[in-house]
């Protein structure tokens, strides 16, 4: 349980996030969507109260609850699954902000869905989030999310509840006295990076660690971004490739929940920018299926890095936003298979039509699975030069 005083800090967090998120100030009477799970309910009373004393309009919804998530795929038919209320289009193109509170009360509790009905419903809702994703380019949307603690993400994760909730806090600095603060200095701290990192004129990036060797092409008109307010945590930097240019093999060492399903130690070789290999020691079938939910689903969709010195999480959180920002003793590198987002662009991502995404080789997908690999590793920059730089070794950016 997180005292009164500490979720009070939380909220002033997510708002810090949800302005950053941002590249338009907000104004009075904006619309801001508050989806929160059960469990999260003290916090989305706090937002709410803290949205409305800033003039804005707060809209409250909540998420389904595990059984309501079970009863939906159990017994929902192809219609059913593709099915969107009336008025959701329209709500999507009037919402200027949206935070998520994730509480999961269950993390396995979809395990025995078959991931194809999952990805249907998938499809369905991604017109609805491209109105967003088109919205956010424009810098008339923006979004944060933020995670807070259960018994069944503990369970999953293998820790007490108490030690589950100490590393929240830890990780998003709500010991601290002026924890936006905190987030505005390691917001700063990034950016000394991203400058740094985004000057290097590189051909392709190559990973090895002990079970990893892949090579990622940034391609053209690319920049890296990252903490940047849409995570609470974040720490990660991250680019969205050119997807033709991938090869070799990654591996997750790291294990991942998504859709109700456990999965551990993910295999994926790649060649001419498609997966057309994959394996894992845990939940062979789902991650086969989730690969195969549409075209863009073979292909990868963000690289991303994240230094040790930045982030505090050390262990398995059985939950992505914490686990794709693992510090630890080595820090993580991260690839998602599926969509890639446009503010990577080095340019006006508003400007970034189909066509031009094609041609840069952005990838569109239903799916963004973000899989983790901690292991020892070292990042070579591959320059068009010819020349070659180690940019990140033992968890650390050398810059």
């Amino acid at each position: 349980m997180i005292s009164t005083d500490k979720l009070n800090k939380y909220g002033e967090i997510l708002l810090w996030g949800l302005q950053k998120a941002r590249t338009k100030k907000y104004k009075q009477n904006d619309n801001i969507l508050i989806r929160f799970d059960l469990s999260a309910i003290r916090l989305a009373e706090i937002l709410q109260a803290k949205i409305l004393d800033m003039g804005m309009n707060p809209i409250l919804r909540m998420s389904s609850t595990p059984r309501m998530e079970k009863n939906f795929f159990e017994r929902a038919n192809n219609k059913q699954l593709g099915f969107q209320p009336s008025g959701e289009k329209e709500f999507n193109e009037n919402l200027h902000g949206a935070i998520s509170l994730l509480a999961p009360e269950s993390i396995t509790h979809l395990r025995h869905i078959d991931p194809g009905k999952i990805g249907k419903a998938a499809l369905a809702r991604k017109p609805l989030r491209d109105i967003l994703w088109k919205r956010e380019d424009k810098g008339d949307f923006g979004w944060t999310l933020c995670m807070v603690p259960t018994q069944g993400a503990a369970e999953t994760a293998g820790i007490s509840l108490k030690q589950y909730t100490a590393q929240v806090i830890k990780a998003c600095y709500l010991d601290m006295k002026d924890p936006v603060k905190g987030w505005e200095e390691t917001f700063n701290n990034a950016m000394v990076i991203k400058k740094w990192i985004n000057r290097i004129k590189v051909a392709y990036y190559h990973i090895e660690s002990e079970n990893m060797d892949i090579k990622i092409t940034p391609g053209e008109k690319r920049r890296w971004i990252g903490v940047s307010g849409h995570n609470i945590p974040s720490f990660e930097l991250f680019i969205s490739p050119d997807w033709r240019g991938t090869e070799g093999v990654y591996y997750a060492n790291l294990p991942s929940c998504r859709d109700g399903n456990y999965v551990e130690g993910i295999r994926l070789e790649f060649k001419n920018g498609e997966v057309v290999k994959s394996s894992a020691k845990k939940g062979r079938d789902f991650v086969a299926k989730q690969i195969s939910m549409d075209k863009g689903a073979r292909r990868v969709g963000e690289f991303s890095l994240t230094d040790r010195r930045f982030s505090k999480i050390d262990r398995f959180m059985a939950n992505t936003l914490f686990d794709e920002n693992y510090g630890g003793k080595y820090g993580n590198c991260h690839l998602a298979v599926g969509m890639s987002y446009s503010d990577t662009f080095d340019g006006d991502p508003s400007k970034l039509t189909k066509e031009i995404k094609e041609r840069l080789g952005f990838n569109d997908s239903a799916l963004h699975w973000d899989i983790v690999n901690t292991e020892d590793k070292t990042v070579t920059a591959c320059m068009k030069s010819g020349e070659k730089k180690i940019i990140y070794e033992n968890g650390m950016f050398k810059y």
